[in-house]
């Protein structure tokens, strides 16, 4: 028998904003409300749950839409934005880092909306990746965590396995991108239509189409999926890989396959073009930079992988969706 529900864990850790987290819930049951409508088989249900810490600080759950269904991992986690004078850190949180840890272990994607980044980097998860929170908490959060790249100039960074979003009421960015990954664009785009909210600039200034598979349930393969998408993978060949999963080359090629539906190269591939759509649509970068910045030495292989991969050239792809004013290519990328 088919499962049908997917699982959204919120945590309503202390001094959250609820208005974002009953908004979060509210935006995720009228896109399963679309879903059911528009479903041609069976529709999917979205189960919300919220968690919250006990007097121990134990996390656990307080609210469920679906309470009568059996206990499963969620899909995503989600920590809403913070609406108190500090920022959510420290005992405090109790085991909530923990608790986040252990359902990115499993598979699930982690989300965060302006102060519950700061969460976040808390678990470890964010050392070395890019994260984005409100421009007010961009310098307190890089003092706290240097080994965070905390950029405040982005309303939403998507890195398949952690999703973070930026201002106060960018947790309607966040919900709009999680049903998209969960349910699919049309959902994302009839939900934001009842919402009144306009997903045109969002979806189309932070458009990224890879959505890895991270529920699996091979956590060697997990392991390795998290380290690609924390790492610059330039250079990076199977052979690496397959070392750091402690496996022979053949046995990694085919449970990566298995687990993920593309080979290591393709998956690699995926990111880097992930990363150059992002740079193609913020920055006024060159291609030529674009490519090395996305882990490609030779500019030429880049355009071949990228419209492959896309549909379209890099410069047709910044022509549709740039964000600011790109810069004149040398070599006329425009349309090649």
């Amino acid at each position: 028998m088919i499962d049908d529900t997917v699982g959204i864990a919120i945590a309503s850790y202390p001094e959250v904003w609820r208005a974002s987290v009953h908004g979060l819930t509210d935006m995720f049951m009228v896109a399963e409300r679309y879903d059911r409508l528009q479903s041609a088989s069976e529709p999917r249900r979205l189960r919300v749950s919220h968690y919250a810490l006990d007097d121990a600080g134990s996390v656990l759950k307080v609210f469920d839409t679906h309470p009568s269904e059996r206990e499963r991992v969620p899909a995503a986690v989600v920590l809403p934005p913070a609406i108190g004078d500090e920022l959510p850190f420290g005992e405090r949180m109790g085991g909530f880092p923990e608790w986040i840890r252990t359902h990115h272990q499993s598979g699930a994607i982690i989300c965060s909306a302006c102060g519950g980044v700061s969460l976040l980097a808390q678990t470890g998860l964010l050392a070395g990746r890019s994260a984005t929170t409100h421009w007010l908490h961009g310098e307190a959060i890089a003092k706290r965590h240097p080994d965070v790249r905390i950029d405040t100039d982005k309303m939403l960074l998507d890195e398949g396995d952690i999703i973070t979003a930026g201002g106060m009421m960018a947790w309607t960015d966040l919900g709009l991108r999680l049903i998209d990954r969960l349910l699919g664009a049309n959902i994302m785009l009839a939900t934001a239509r009842f919402m009144l909210i306009d997903p045109g600039a969002r979806e189309q200034s932070f458009y990224s189409t890879f959505t890895p598979r991270l529920d699996h349930e091979d956590m060697v393969i997990l392991d390795i999926q998290h380290w690609l998408h924390g790492t610059d993978t330039k250079g990076l060949g199977v052979p690496a890989m397959a070392e750091r999963a402690r496996l022979g080359e053949r046995t990694f090629l085919r449970r990566f396959q298995k687990a993920t539906g593309l080979n290591p190269t393709e998956y690699a591939q995926r990111l880097r073009v992930a990363k150059a759509r992002d740079l193609l649509a913020q920055s006024s970068l060159s291609t030529e930079q674009v490519a090395w910045a996305s882990g490609y030495e030779d500019a030429n292989a880049f355009r071949k992988i990228f419209r492959k991969i896309v549909g379209v050239s890099p410069g047709e792809y910044r022509m549709r969706f740039s964000i600011v004013t790109p810069p004149a290519e040398r070599d006329g990328d425009v349309t090649g």
